[in-house]
């Protein structure tokens, strides 16, 4: 109020008619403000969707149950399947078609997928021909009185990797809608690194039709299948029907609900002691693979049967070698499934997997589903509900980092249902962040959580240094494959460490983040639900960091423009000119060196360059002090693409 003084003095000083012919006290044009501090243009806020980032009192999402019969032919190398869906419309809209996501056609011939990656790319589909081949495609209607379901066969509409389904009645808000589907496809060898077989082994993933989401933001989201966008989808419960020959072992997403049809004895026992160990009890030895005690029968089918409730999609990976070992923590099984081969690491595996959801429940939110399972195959690494794949790896820090990583996945985004497809940072940046915590808990000896976060922040600072970093708010599919990394997992995930360790503290930051994952667990959440939470949670406006980080692609460059010395008495005056060379702002951290080798550190929040984003003035006084040096992020914990500026030295 006081800095408004002189100038009310000189107006009323002023004759009274000089203060009636004064001009409006306002700019003939509008001001535009385009401040990295400027406020943040999210969406309207509603009933839906609250202005704190929770979920509102009229929030909805649709729900998809399914029960699936899956035949694997492995001499045709080919799947089969029916399933019967249930789509229950939570929203207020009547709907008069739906949308199925069809993502085997990724593979077909002039796919999207084909014209856009190399055929031996990572996400190509390396000239294999397959394609999702309908044999029905049906709604149930209710019949007359006491007589079954009638059949109705529905007009399908192929969009590349979604297709859709005209119904053959509107679906109301609160009715539930019945399709009974019988499909098959070929089996790629390599499915976009996200499914596909070696040998006598089977990942089955993106095998089904799935329920695209229709959601309050864009209705349905139909964004292709195409390889880099990972999912979005609806929650639901699924049962599971997976016929195999009689000597395959079986690992799926949900509990095994038949283990006397197709599992030994000494294996149901051995199961049994593993529910209630930490430690790794072998389920399967490779003993037992070669001599024929693993299975009950080898010839023949079985058919392995799983349930699994509240979950968003659910996958299988079977083969004859497994080995199958198994621990637990607090209820929840730990699997690790793996071929001799790869038993120097992978025995490993299921305390890996235990560790996993131990140390992301412990800090984060509790694990919510009864197991997880580690499998080992040709996907280099991928999630699904209660069920990550993985390679070899060399050794087993490498291979925990992939598997603490996949694992990582069931919080984001199995729990917190992100919409992977258009904001793919929410589920790989977030989980990498979290990772760091996990890897160093594990092997401390690589490094704890700051000195991994610092690795990761060097990457970031160096990319950004030569310029050809991406803003994170972009569209998996049109991320350069070779950023991927960059953009959509480390630099979100240093966006997250800054934000903990240098602006809203540790604890702030934590209890922000967890409530952020209770209010969306099971939900789809925004970027501005998130942004919003974080803000509502830890009593911070961020504005300018979610623009700065986020939303546009800033850079950073602190300096120390100016110092000034004078000496008067035994008292040392300072004054230091901090300057901001690029648009983005962070805290500053100064370091002052005397020349008696003590130090005095300085910290200044980010938002004291709000008024003047170059430049910021600071005055000191030292008793008996001689300043030999001053430097900027001395610990290298902010970011900074030109760290020559950042020390002065006393001439």
């Amino acid at each position: 109020m006081l800095r408004y003084v002189p100038i009310l003095a000189w107006f009323l000083a002023l004759p009274l008619a000089a203060q009636q012919q004064a001009p409006p006290l306002r700019p003939s044009n509008p001001v535009v403000d385009t401040s990295v501090f400027a406020p943040l243009n999210l969406p309207t806020n509603d009933q839906v969707r609250t202005g704190s980032g929770a979920p509102g009192a009229r929030y909805w999402q649709n729900r998809a149950d399914y029960d699936i019969a899956a035949s694997l032919d492995t001499a045709a190398k080919t799947l089969h399947g029916t399933l019967t869906l249930r789509y229950t419309n939570n929203s207020p809209d009547t709907l008069r078609y739906i949308w199925i996501q069809t993502e085997q056609n990724a593979f077909r011939n002039n796919s999207l997928n084909s014209f856009i990656f190399p055929p031996e790319s990572r996400f190509g589909a390396k000239n294999f021909q397959g394609g999702d081949l309908f044999e029905h495609f049906e709604q149930l209607l209710p019949g007359a009185p006491r007589a079954p379901a009638r059949h109705v066969r529905l007009q399908l509409r192929d969009n590349e990797t979604v297709t859709r389904v005209d119904l053959a009645e509107p679906l109301a808000p609160g009715r539930t809608a019945t399709f009974d589907i019988a499909w098959h496809f070929m089996i790629p060898e390599h499915g976009a690194d996200r499914m596909g077989r070696d040998g006598a082994l089977y990942e089955l993933a993106q095998w089904y039709p799935r329920m695209a989401v229709y959601d309050d933001v864009r209705g349905w989201n139909t964004e292709p299948y195409l390889g880099q966008g990972e999912f979005y989808l609806e929650y639901g419960d699924y049962n599971l029907a997976v016929t195999v020959p009689a000597g395959y072992i079986v690992a799926a997403t949900g509990v095994l609900r038949n283990p006397a049809e197709v599992l030994t004895p000494t294996e149901i026992s051995r199961l049994g002691q593993a529910a209630t160990s930490d430690t790794t009890v072998r389920i399967i030895t490779a003993g037992e693979l070669s001599n024929g005690a693993a299975r009950p029968r080898r010839t023949g089918t079985m058919t392995w049967r799983f349930a699994a409730k509240g979950v968003r999609d659910a996958v299988w990976a079977a083969s004859p070698d497994y080995q199958w070992d198994a621990s637990s923590y607090k209820g929840a099984m730990a699997f690790g499934y793996y071929r001799p081969a790869a038993a120097f690491n992978w025995d490993d595996a299921a305390d890996q997997a235990r560790m996993s959801i131990m140390e992301y429940s412990e800090r984060w939110f509790p694990y919510p589903w009864p197991q997880i399972s580690a499998v080992e195959g040709p996907t280099s690494g991928m999630e699904y509900p209660m069920l990550a794949m993985e390679d070899v790896s060399k050794d087993k820090p490498g291979l925990y980092n992939v598997v603490t990583h996949e694992i990582g996945h069931q919080w984001f985004p199995m729990i917190v249902g992100s919409n992977e497809r258009e904001y793919m940072w929410q589920d790989e940046g977030f989980n990498t962040f979290i990772n760091t915590f996990s890897e160093a808990r594990r092997y401390p000896q690589g490094g704890d959580q700051m000195a991994r976060a610092a690795n990761e922040r060097a990457e970031a600072e160096y990319v950004m240094r030569i310029g050809v970093d991406q803003p994170v708010m972009i569209n998996p599919d049109r991320i350069d494959p070779q950023l991927l990394g960059i953009s959509a997992y480390v630099k979100p995930s240093v966006g997250l460490q800054l934000l903990r360790q240098e602006i809203l503290g540790p604890d702030a930051f934590d209890d922000a983040f967890r409530t952020y994952i209770r209010r969306w667990a099971f939900r789809h959440p925004t970027p501005a639900d998130f942004f919003r939470t974080m803000e509502d949670a830890s009593g911070r406006r961020l504005d300018w960091f979610w623009r700065e980080w986020f939303i546009e692609n800033d850079r950073f460059d602190q300096a120390i423009d100016t110092v000034a010395t004078r000496q008067a008495g035994d008292t040392l005056h300072v004054a230091v000119m901090y300057g901001n060379r690029m648009r983005g702002v962070l805290p500053i951290r100064a370091r002052f060196t005397f020349a008696d080798g003590s130090t005095e550190d300085f910290n200044y929040p980010a938002e004291v360059w709000s008024t003047n984003s170059s430049r910021y003035m600071r005055r000191y006084a030292f008793v008996g002090k001689k300043l030999a040096k001053i430097e900027l992020d001395p610990d290298h914990r902010l970011v900074d693409v030109e760290r020559s500026n950042n020390t002065w030295t006393a001439k």
